[in-house]
């Protein structure tokens, strides 16, 4: 049964000649399997092609035209980026890519916009488009397939949508969507497709990376057993963090999440971790700010920003934290360590809930789409620690949840605490009776643990978290009662006192052998009877003696990461010699 297939030849200048008309006729019988005799050609003179022709035969297009060849020229030089900053080199290069340049002209395949909105656009005619493949627009708009369907494709657009109309025609690329990544980035702030947002110039990218990345497989991987220390207190003691774990940092808002985040990264001066901060939806001032203050530290030194604000729709939101996931392979692939923040996540399923909807996707749970666990999870399981044969890197991933009136059991949040490795749980009521950070111990955990501790530092937390439970126990049953035994006494005495350790202000890291000379001196009672207000003044000052009188003994920690009974024994004698000078 013949099929009859119509092409539209369109020149600029000169009509193509009848033989000219046969091979191309050749070219289309070989590409839909039809006879010469099946195909209709009609020709049209179209000035806005310069020169050559273009051919378009249902949905696929082949381009012999002067623009389009000088598009593609253009493309391959402005992808050719040199450091190098010799004149005659740059042209010398420039003339040979240009020499060596081969037009691909074969099954593009084109399509045309049904209906755009939203930073949404339903495409149809393309029928072979991938999941995730870039589909370019006729004003140079790029947009990534996430919708696939019989009648047509959803594209989220990474960029105005002011340009594009019904009727505008869409082209495939054949590339996966992706983000440049590199050395380069280190100290810089991008956006979501890693453009500069900075003002500090062009960005010298290594190499592009797929935003979708697959994740590492068990055999790929090895068990968390290196510390990544936060310099809190509270969280290194009881709910250590390991490279490659995945922590979830989830409370109320205004309860000091970001600030834990913030303060794991400038403890990482001098440790060898790159950071990457990724800010979903928050406002481009907090942003600002949040730059400052790590410029102030010297943290920006290791760290990324990949900001998609408030302002950005709703597709840039969305891809954000999984580039910034890219950018941490490229350094977790050199078996480099790296800390990845994304801030916050609630707001991530928010941008995909309202992609999903303008993609008429049914609306299940609490409007979010079946697939929106799916979301997370494949982010958060490219976060691992390679096997030692693939260069022992890792991701650490701390991912920020906003939760409403403390109700951990909602939808997103209930997601995310099954996906990771534990939760620090921030409780609005601490928060606001000074306890800051304002950590749950009751709901919060690490479900890598110890393992993820130093063995000074297992050593030295003992008891704590008993002590603590103990304390707020006792605290409850006693509250009311005016006549108390002395072990109870002392015992609330002890848990005011570890109460009162626990609090840390901001920007303030604690480095680990000054974790453990706090936690040695506290768990022995030492600090027991300095009186409560007076506990963190005394806490600062004992640091500085040991700083200035026993650097020898920071030293050690430091350097061997255990305590030996005699290194403990050492410990509790300059504590004592510090009381004694305190009391005088």
């Amino acid at each position: 049964m013949s099929k009859n297939l119509k092409a539209t030849l369109r020149y600029a200048a000169t009509a193509p000649s009848g033989e000219q008309i046969e091979k191309i006729k050749s070219v289309l019988c070989g590409k839909f399997g039809v006879s010469a005799s099946d195909i209709e050609v009609e020709i049209r003179e179209d000035s806005s092609i310069g020169g050559g022709f273009i051919v378009s035969c249902g949905n696929f297009e082949y381009d012999w035209s002067d623009a389009g060849r000088a598009k593609q020229l253009r493309s391959e030089l402005i992808n050719t980026r040199s450091d190098d900053t010799d004149p005659g080199r740059i042209i010398s290069m420039f003339s040979q890519k240009v020499e060596d340049f081969d037009t691909s002209v074969g099954n593009r395949e084109v399509g045309f916009v049904d209906w755009v909105g939203d930073g949404i656009a339903n495409v149809t005619g393309i029928e072979h488009a991938f999941y995730g493949e870039i589909i370019e627009f006729e004003d140079g708009t790029r947009g990534m397939a996430q919708d696939i369907r019989e009648d047509h494709i959803g594209c989220i657009l990474f960029g105005n949508d002011a340009g594009i109309r019904q009727g505008t025609r869409a082209v495939r690329t054949y590339k996966e969507a992706g983000i440049p990544v590199g050395e380069a980035f280190i100290g810089r702030v991008v956006d979501a497709l890693g453009m500069p947002l900075d003002g500090l110039g062009d960005i010298k990218e290594s190499g592009y990376r797929s935003v979708e990345g697959r994740a590492p497989g068990i055999i790929e991987r090895q068990s968390v057993n290196e510390p990544l220390q936060t310099g809190i207190l509270s969280i290194d003691t009881m709910f250590p963090i390991g490279r490659g774990q995945r922590e979830l940092i989830i409370g109320d808002r205004q309860t000091g999440k970001t600030s834990i985040a913030l303060d794991t990264i400038i403890n990482q001066k001098g440790k060898d971790v790159i950071c990457i901060y990724v800010a979903i939806g928050q406002k481009a001032s907090t942003v600002a700010k949040l730059v400052q203050t790590l410029k102030k530290t010297g943290a920006m030194d290791y760290t990324i920003v990949v900001s998609s604000t408030a302002a950005d729709m709703a597709p840039l939101q969305y891809i954000a934290p999984y580039s910034g996931t890219a950018l941490a392979e490229y350094f977790m692939l050199q078996g480099k360590a790296v800390l990845v923040v994304y801030d916050d996540l609630s707001k991530h399923a928010v941008a995909y809930r309202a992609i999903s909807l303008l993609l008429e996707r049914p609306p299940g749970r609490e409007a979010y789409p079946g697939d929106v666990f799916y979301l997370h999870s494949r982010l958060l399981e490219r976060s691992s620690k390679l096997s030692s044969e693939l260069g022992g890197g890792s991701i650490t991933a701390l991912p920020i949840i906003e939760t409403q009136a403390g109700d951990v059991s909602s939808y997103i949040p209930t997601n995310v605490i099954s996906i990771t490795d534990g939760q620090i749980f921030l409780e609005s009521d601490l928060f606001f009776e000074g306890m800051r950070p304002a950590v749950n111990v009751g709901l919060s955990v690490s479900r890598v643990g110890s393992a993820a501790q130093t063995k000074a530092m297992k050593k030295a937390a003992g008891s704590i978290r008993v002590d603590l439970a103990q304390y707020r126990e006792m605290a409850v049953f006693t509250q009311f009662s005016s006549d108390l035994d002395e072990t109870t006494k002392n015992q609330l005495r002890h848990g005011n006192v570890l109460m009162e350790l626990l609090k840390q202000p901001l920007e303030h890291p604690l480095s680990m052998h000054q974790q453990v000379i706090i936690l040695v001196a506290a768990g022995s009672g030492r600090l027991d009877m300095v009186p409560v207000p007076k506990v963190r003044e005394c806490k600062e000052k004992l640091l500085k003696f040991f700083e200035s009188e026993h650097a020898d003994i920071c030293g050690e920690l430091e350097r061997s990461g255990e305590m030996s009974d005699q290194l403990k024994r050492r410990i509790l004698d300059a504590v004592d010699s510090f009381m004694e000078d305190e009391k005088e």
